[in-house]
């Protein structure tokens, strides 16, 4: 049972992934992969704060936790994608914008790690 809620928190996790890279082309255009940045920075931020805030509480079971982390946010986040896109861009000659959106990558994860580390602590504190 366990390994079929992870599997369906995994759909929707993609399916939340696809929508924000819809919605994000659509509002911020297509110059480079938005979608992609925004899910893997709310993504970095949300497996934080479950990992870190709400693993040593009775908020979440295990069972939750791994439901949320592995298969909601597992299906989320798109590393994968970002690496391919990343190439893509290098590869047709816009090495600019390949660094630029690897930094903005790596920064904005790094930075909402941190934030999710911050605000789990907080909420397990409570």
């Amino acid at each position: 049972m366990q390994l079929f809620l992870i599997a369906v928190a995994g759909g929707i996790g993609t399916a939340l992934r696809y929508g924000a890279g819809v919605a994000a082309a659509r509002s911020l255009g297509g110059e480079l992969p938005y979608g992609t940045l925004l899910v893997n920075v709310i993504g970095s931020f949300a497996l934080a704060v479950v990992a870190e805030g709400l693993s040593g509480t009775v908020v979440l079971g295990v069972e939750a936790r791994l439901i949320l982390g592995v298969g909601l946010l597992g299906g989320f986040t798109t590393y994968s994608s970002f690496n391919l896109e990343t190439l893509r861009l290098a590869q047709s000659g816009q090495l600019d914008k390949a660094l630029l959106y690897a930094a903005a990558t790596v920064l904005g994860c790094l930075l909402a790690g941190f934030a999710g580390i911050v605000v789990g602590r907080a909420l397990a504190a409570q």
